[in-house]
């Protein structure tokens, strides 16, 4: 798969190519592009075009820091779709991908058809919000090994391959000594921000989901105004992998609609 040379980075991607509707993935911390092998092909056999990539310092992107360097994963993001050409796109993306969906959404919304967003804080700074979060994620459920806290007990118990894949690709992500974040967007995510999203959102959550679990995503979906919210049954903080047949059908059904 090629590279794109962008400022500051080869930014590794992935693009199934077609003249059907665009969607971009956006991957997890936890992940790379490869954490998308259960929907691109499937969303390619539906007609769309698939495009993902490595965030930069992820998986086989490789950043330049003697060069100047776009400041935010979004500016990566719009600088790869202008090199690619598709005007107007849909965006799904988990976990932390989210954050970078959510500020494209929002910084380029003539660009964006659809938004979906699973199993994520969203990147939201109001207080009272984050006051929640740190309560579902005390420091005992911080110091988990990554898999536990993300793959549901279920998963891990009933399919051990999907398991060693799953974690994997985590260990090859990026740099063991990478702080837990990435790079946020200039202007803070809150909540009346979100208000503001033009492009109808399907919110994900797992119902098994050790991090965000379906009562603190109802949160973040509130304030979206043409919002609609799902859950799949069993699936842990990567429901995209552990349940793809269901996750795949859920979205599909609601790009078809926009």
């Amino acid at each position: 798969m090629p590279y794109a040379d962008l400022p500051g980075v080869r930014l590794w991607y992935e693009d199934s190519g077609g003249s059907g509707p665009p969607v971009v993935f956006l991957h997890a911390f936890s992940g790379t592009s490869q954490s998308w092998v259960y929907q691109i092909p499937a969303f390619a056999a539906a007609g769309y075009r698939c495009i993902a990539a490595d965030r930069r310092e992820w998986g086989r992107s490789t950043p330049d820091p003697a060069a100047p360097a776009a400041r935010t994963d979004t500016e990566d993001m719009d600088a790869l779709l202008n090199l690619l050409g598709p005007e107007r796109l849909h965006l799904v993306a988990t976990a932390a991908g989210a954050v970078t969906a959510f500020d494209y959404a929002l910084t380029h919304p003539e660009r964006v058809r659809s938004l979906v967003v699973a199993n994520t804080v969203g990147g939201v700074q109001d207080e009272a919000y984050l006051e929640v979060q740190h309560r579902l994620r005390p420091a005992e459920i911080q110091a988990l090994p990554v898999f536990l806290r993300e793959l549901s007990a279920g998963y891990r118990g009933t399919n051990p391959e999907g398991v060693r894949r799953w974690v994997e690709i985590e260990h090859s992500s990026r740099p063991a000594d990478m702080p837990w974040g990435g790079r946020l967007p200039d202007q803070p995510l809150t909540l009346a921000r979100l208000a503001t999203l033009a492009a109808p959102v399907l919110v994900v959550a797992g119902e098994a989901d050790l991090l965000t679990p379906p009562a603190f995503m109802r949160l973040l979906a509130a304030p979206i105004p043409d919002h609609r919210f799902v859950t799949v049954l069993e699936a842990g903080h990567a429901g995209h992998w552990e349940q793809p047949e269901v996750w795949n059908r859920l979205v599909l059904d609601f790009l078809k609609e926009h």
